[in-house]
């Protein structure tokens, strides 16, 4: 894809994020790849709801150098990180969505509870170790969080999700709240019912390998 191309992509995801309500305000950040050595992300303090393709920064992966009007999202480090360290991935994007962050603050990891969740998302969905934001320790809590996953909790702030296209990141983003909500839910019911780890595990690698090959063309 285009320069322009993915800085539409980005700019309609931030804002479709904000429908959604799986964000408020300025908070959360959204990338995508756009080559091996640069991304392109949403800049800093901006709402959502006003931003613009051309508002939209790219950052050098290797170096952190920033070209644009703007400065990108604080929390970029995480975003370079993860593109440096799963080569496959193109799309990532940070949410402060409801339920997911209650359970972050709960420091749980989410089981599979749904066939779904457990080809998109994983085996489970981890929580990370605490860190304060914006740190290199962080960063590291999450991509060790995110090993073998496509989404991850980050203790006492929020959610990442990351996809081989923006669509599979987004998709990620949704069923990561639908699954915390049923697992919220389903703690006051009694003791969810889970897919056992093997299975889910098979669900993953079988949806990796062949459900969405076409994502990695």
């Amino acid at each position: 894809m285009s320069e322009s191309e993915i800085r539409e992509i980005v700019c309609a995801t931030g804002k479709k994020l904000l429908a959604d309500r799986l964000v408020v305000r300025t908070w959360g950040n959204v990338s995508h790849r756009l080559d091996e050595d640069h991304m392109i992300i949403t800049p800093s303090g901006k709402l959502y709801d006003k931003l613009q393709p051309e508002d939209m920064v790219i950052v050098n992966l290797n170096t952190s150098k920033a070209t644009g009007k703007y400065k990108p999202s604080s929390e970029y480090k995480m975003h370079t990180a993860i593109y440096l360290n799963r080569r496959n991935i193109k799309a990532v994007i940070h949410t402060h969505q409801e339920n997911a962050s209650i359970v972050a603050a709960c420091r749980r990891d989410v089981p599979a509870i749904f066939d779904d969740q457990a080809q998109l998302l994983g085996p489970s969905v981890r929580v990370t170790k605490y860190a304060p934001s914006n740190t290199k320790k962080l960063v590291k809590n999450i991509l060790n969080s995110l090993k073998g996953r496509n989404a991850a909790l980050i203790a006492n702030h929020g959610a990442v999700c990351i996809g081989r296209d923006m669509e599979e990141a987004y998709a990620a983003s949704l069923l990561l709240e639908k699954a915390c909500k049923a697992f919220i839910e389903g703690e006051f019911l009694g003791q969810v019912k889970t897919i056992s780890k093997f299975q889910a595990r098979l669900m993953h690698q079988h949806y990796l390998s062949k459900y969405s090959k076409e994502a990695e063309k």
